[in-house]
C-alpha cells in the first residue's frame, strides 16, 4: 500500500484558490477543496453590482457625488411622505370603521326593541283570539237543543 500525493493550487476569476490534491491509495479519490485567498478568511460572497463599487474611492466633493446624495436624500423624503400618508389614511379609515360600528350597533338595539315589541302585541293577539273561539263541538250541541226546542 504506497501512499503517493501531489497538489497544484489555481486561483479562479473570483479570487478563490482550488487545491487539487491527487493521492494513490486504494482507490479512493479526495475532493477538491476551496480555500480563499485572503488571509483575512471566506465570509460573504460580493454580488456583481457591488464589485466594482467596493474598490473604488468616493471622493465626497466631487459633483456626482452631491447629485447621488440629493438624490437619494429626495427619495428617502418622499419615501416617508409616503409612509407618513399611508398612516393616515388608515388612522381616518379606522376611525370611520369604529363611527359606522357605533351606528349599527344602535341600529341593532333598536330593531331588537321593536322586534320585543311586536312579539308581545302577536302573542297578546293570539291569546284573545283563543280566548274568544269556542269549541266546535259545543257550538253544534247548543244550536241543535235550540232547533229541538221548537
Amino acid at each position: 500500500m504506497s501512499k503517493t500525493s501531489q497538489q497544484n493550487t489555481a486561483t479562479d476569476a473570483n479570487g478563490v484558490s482550488v487545491i487539487h490534491t491527487q493521492a494513490h491509495t486504494s482507490g479512493l479519490q479526495q475532493v477538491p477543496q476551496l480555500v480563499p485567498v485572503s488571509p483575512g478568511g471566506g465570509g460573504k460572497a460580493v454580488p456583481p453590482s457591488k464589485q466594482g463599487k467596493k474598490n473604488s474611492f468616493v471622493d465626497r466633493n466631487s459633483d456626482e457625488y452631491r447629485q447621488r446624495r440629493e438624490r437619494n436624500n429626495m427619495a428617502v423624503k418622499k419615501s416617508r411622505l409616503k409612509s407618513k400618508q399611508k398612516a393616515q389614511d388608515t388612522l381616518q379609515r379606522v376611525n370611520q370603521l369604529k363611527e359606522e360600528n357605533e351606528r349599527l350597533e344602535a341600529k341593532i338595539k333598536l330593531l331588537t326593541k321593536e322586534l320585543s315589541v311586536l312579539k308581545d302585541l302577536f302573542l297578546e293577539h293570539a291569546h284573545n283570539l283563543a280566548d274568544n273561539v269556542q269549541p266546535v263541538g259545543t257550538e253544534t250541541t247548543t244550536t241543535n237543543a235550540e232547533n229541538n226546542g221548537q
